[in-house]
């Protein structure tokens, strides 16, 4: 199965002009015979925890867009939007199948708190999960990377792959590189992470897009220019991973839960 990860900036806090430059990847991304083709988080806007602007529920025209653009080039497709709910609104990423219909979508459940982005969002608190050409994938978003929790509660549940769209700054990319090459490895699992590039009111981005395997080796990886970055999943790797290496079974929550729950002295 291969996907491809578009690695763009946004025309900053302009869907329309944003959505006109992702046509043509989305277009050559489906020349090349890709199943999906992926985008970085809130591509149509760009990553702002602080803006309230187009804010819309699923038949505005960011998803509407997101829809045609599937169903007129026959790929499905993960865009990312802020997504209008009660009370505040949430930083959702959105998979639409080749025909327009919806496949899965996913509520950022880690909001990024040293930028206060819980001040003006609210967390999600679903999985997103979805089939494709016998793959199963997770979704996750940007700092969902730090927390292992929720890439483990993917592998359980069957996933073969987590797509991590992200705005990821340029001063810690090298945590964006260990956390991938780590959720992949502890979890045995492919991680693929789209990254956004260049610079805008909020961060410096340099994209460094990347894939890694079921052991954390890099698979697939971008520099810092717009890019469409093919990466291509086997999940009869996925297995064979888990059979050669079998972490999960091996795992004792039993133990955890009660080391977590003793009391323990330090020696005087």
């Amino acid at each position: 199965m291969k996907l491809f990860g578009t690695q763009m900036g946004s025309v900053w806090e302009d869907p329309e002009a944003t959505l006109r430059k992702a046509e043509p990847f989305v277009r050559k991304a489906a020349e090349e015979a890709g199943s999906l083709v992926c985008f970085p988080e809130q591509v149509a806007t760009g990553w702002d925890p602080a803006s309230g602007k187009y804010i819309q529920d699923r038949s505005g025209p960011i998803v509407t867009s997101f829809r045609n653009l599937a169903r007129d080039n026959g790929i499905a497709i993960l865009g990312s939007f802020r997504e209008e709910h009660p009370g505040k609104p949430r930083n959702t990423c959105i998979v639409i199948g080749k025909n327009g219909e919806e496949l899965a979508s996913y509520a950022k459940c880690h909001l990024f708190t040293p930028a206060h982005e819980e001040d003006n969002y609210l967390a999600g608190t679903s999985l997103g999960v979805f089939d494709l050409d016998e793959i199963r994938f997770g979704l996750a978003i940007c700092y969902d990377l730090r927390f292992s929790e929720l890439f483990h509660i993917y592998a359980q549940r069957g996933v073969h792959a987590v797509i991590v769209p992200a705005a990821w700054p340029a001063s810690r990319i090298g945590h964006w590189e260990l956390f991938i090459r780590a959720r992949a490895l502890e979890h045995q699992i492919y991680v693929i992470g789209i990254n956004t590039t260049g610079t805008n009111p909020v961060d410096c981005y340099n994209g460094h897009s990347l894939a890694a395997d079921p052991s954390g080796t890099i698979v697939a990886q971008a520099g810092e220019e717009e890019t469409l970055l093919p990466v291509s999943l086997e999940k009869d790797l996925v297995d064979r991973t888990r059979d050669a290496f079998p972490v999960a079974r091996d795992r004792n929550p039993a133990l955890y839960d009660r080391l977590l729950s003793a009391d323990f002295h330090r020696p005087e």
